[in-house]
């Protein structure tokens, strides 16, 4: 068996063992954590965070720059990746037929290597922990298993595998590092005028 052939064996075993391990309580837990307008209260704080971090001249430089990260991590997970790679979703896997647990029978769309899920939530909380510099100390772990439980849910979910929010993560955290340091190159530029 090849390593790759050994790797997507893997990730198919990890997958069917953390969406095997379901029940009602939880499918609705996931549910809401996995739905983006849930969180928009979180993201008005978060902005808050960047005016209180950086003031107002900080918080309306930060908005194109933030309107781009998520551009990039959005369309680039879709573009760069589901596009091109074409892996197919679990729930859409013949392989996996009658074994994948569906919350409210929710797949989304055919391809799901990488999630956008992880890849936009990993790109804010990365981000954040740019523009928060890492203080409290306590930033940087609280960000990160927020953007990890949304990950995570995708595949209790039943519609990434793991390796989808482990290089989705990846991806959006190298696409906040940049936003990071875009939006600290152009937040030094207007300082200087």
């Amino acid at each position: 068996m090849a390593w790759t052939e050994a790797l997507l064996a893997a990730d198919r075993a990890a997958f069917l063992a953390v969406n095997g391990a379901h029940n009602a309580t939880a499918d609705q837990w996931m549910g809401m954590l996995s739905e983006p307008l849930a969180w928009a209260p979180l993201y008005a704080i978060f902005l808050g965070l960047v005016k209180w971090r950086w003031g107002w001249r900080g918080l309306w430089l930060s908005l194109p720059v933030i309107a781009l990260m998520i551009l990039c991590s959005d369309t680039g997970s879709v573009v760069l990746f589901k596009n091109t790679v074409q892996r197919l979703r679990p729930c859409h896997a013949p392989d996996l037929q009658g074994l994948v647990h569906l919350v409210d029978g929710h797949c989304g769309g055919r391809y799901g290597f990488i999630s956008s899920h992880a890849s936009n939530h990993f790109a804010v909380a990365v981000f954040m922990i740019g523009a928060l510099r890492r203080r409290p100390w306590w930033v940087v772990p609280v960000l990160l298993a927020w953007a990890g439980v949304v990950a995570y849910s995708r595949i209790y979910l039943g519609v990434h595998y793991p390796g989808d929010v482990i290089v989705g993560a990846i991806y959006g955290s190298l696409v906040g590092s940049l936003a990071y340091v875009l939006f600290r190159v152009v937040h030094q530029r207007f300082m200087e005028r």
